[in-house]
């Protein structure tokens, strides 16, 4: 009998459940039994928060638990995959029936912190998440005795979320290129299956000055400092012709050294967000004219160094979404809206990247407080107890969706279609 066929269940001639229903069940006991090592691997990597690229504790924790896994040997771990600080834990049925090749799945593991307040944004739960649904999904296929699937389950931890971009890194090292669809979930205030997160740009805006005695002779120095303070208004300034949807937002990094010497330099941080990528050098270029308008007000010299990466926006994946909030319902999720969903507050991720390269779903999920992300309160939320009943909850429903990718070649079908018409859509807006 293959998934997806009826069976009769026992206590009533009416009453009938399918193989892939039971596979669910599976999973969720899997995820279950595991549970005490999941909120451990989870609480390891909270009590111990890394910045980005430099999550050497939390990486040792990840690949130490696939390593091991029982029986021994049955997760293959990269522990330093194309990052010294990202992994792969790889675990592939034998043979197949289905397809000349395996259909490769992923799962994907952040873990980074934020500076000064830690898990502020609860990346150690996504790492959990991303873990039990891989430990959930091997479970329920290995359970298919005599029936081997042709599946590959792939655990990513993908490093540098909030700094740097350690997906896009991965992305140019061919990491996600043979992967079929994806799957992370991440905590939040709310169930919803997407949210619109939007493109980002930073840059690094640096002003070259002259210094000068300020009381005897300021008229001797360029003063760098005023460059930045013109440069952080003409921004504000520019608030009222900025689009609803458009973000703005920096910091004065540097502004001088003493009050009574000229700053001869002085730096900024600027992060730009839009809805996609074909607004986001539009409002680039607005910005980057209010900072050389502030160096030639003052004199000064100025370079503008944007970051390494830019996140793209998310693109939705209705029928994967779709899928997900089916199998969350079933487990008592209740999900806001879709009105909701594409009206309420959004950020920016690299797995905006990641789903112009591979259908993917990036949901979020409750976890017992109404704190808000990069807050110390959500640090604390998510380093609690009550946190790990959401966060289990969630990777049981992306291993459902997961079987449900497997087991029923429609939905597949139609994830393709929609990752396809939406990269033809996001194609034809792009800016050249």
């Amino acid at each position: 009998m293959r998934p997806g066929e009826e069976r009769p269940v026992e206590g009533g001639a009416c009453a009938s459940v399918s193989d892939l229903e039971l596979l669910k069940l599976r999973a969720a006991e899997c995820i279950d039994a595991a549970a005490e090592r999941l909120g451990a691997l989870s609480r390891a990597i909270w009590s111990e928060p890394e910045l980005a690229y430099e999550e050497h504790h939390a990486h040792g924790v990840l690949t130490r638990f696939f390593q091991s896994e029982t029986p021994a040997g049955s997760w293959a771990v990269q522990p330093h995959y194309q990052l010294a600080t990202a992994f792969r834990a790889e675990w592939g049925s034998p043979g197949g029936w289905a397809a000349p090749r395996p259909l490769h799945l992923g799962f994907l593991c952040e873990y980074d912190a934020l500076p000064g307040i830690g898990h502020a944004c609860g990346h150690n739960l996504i790492a959990e998440v991303g873990a039990a649904a891989a430990l959930g999904m091997k479970g329920a296929l290995e359970s298919l005795a005599g029936l081997p699937l042709p599946v590959k389950v792939i655990v990513l931890g993908t490093p540098a979320e909030e700094d740097g971009g350690g997906k896009i890194d991965l992305i140019e090292a061919g990491a996600f290129k043979n992967l079929d669809v994806v799957f992370m979930a991440h905590p939040s205030q709310e169930n919803a299956a997407y949210l619109p997160d939007v493109a980002e740009h930073d840059v690094t805006v640096k002003y070259y000055g002259k210094a000068s005695h300020a009381a005897a002779y300021p008229w001797e120095g360029l003063n760098a400092l005023d460059a930045a303070v013109l440069a952080y208004n003409n921004l504000s300034v520019l608030r009222q012709q900025l689009k609803p949807t458009w973000r703005v937002h920096g910091i004065i990094k540097n502004g001088g050294v003493k009050p009574n010497i000229i700053p001869s330099y002085s730096e900024l941080i600027y992060y730009f967000r839009a809805p996609s990528m074909k607004e986001l050098p539009v409002l680039t270029k607005k910005a980057e004219d209010c900072f050389r308008a502030a160096a030639l007000a003052t004199g000064c010299t100025v370079e503008i160094n944007g970051g390494a990466h830019d996140y793209y926006n998310v693109l939705p994946n209705k029928s994967l979404w779709k899928a997900y909030v089916e199998n969350g319902k079933k487990l008592g999720i209740d999900f806001i809206s879709e009105d909701a969903m594409f009206s309420g507050p959004s950020g920016s991720t690299d797995f905006g990247n990641v789903s112009f390269v591979v259908p993917g779903i990036h949901p979020y999920f409750y976890i017992g407080s109404n704190a808000l992300n990069h807050t110390e309160q959500y640090t604390e939320a998510a380093g609690s107890q009550e946190a790990q009943f959401y966060t289990l909850r969630t990777a049981k429903a992306l291993a459902m969706t997961a079987l449900d990718v497997i087991f029923k070649p429609e939905l597949l079908e139609r994830i393709r279609e929609d990752f396809r018409l939406k990269l033809e859509e996001e194609k034809f807006n792009t800016v050249e």
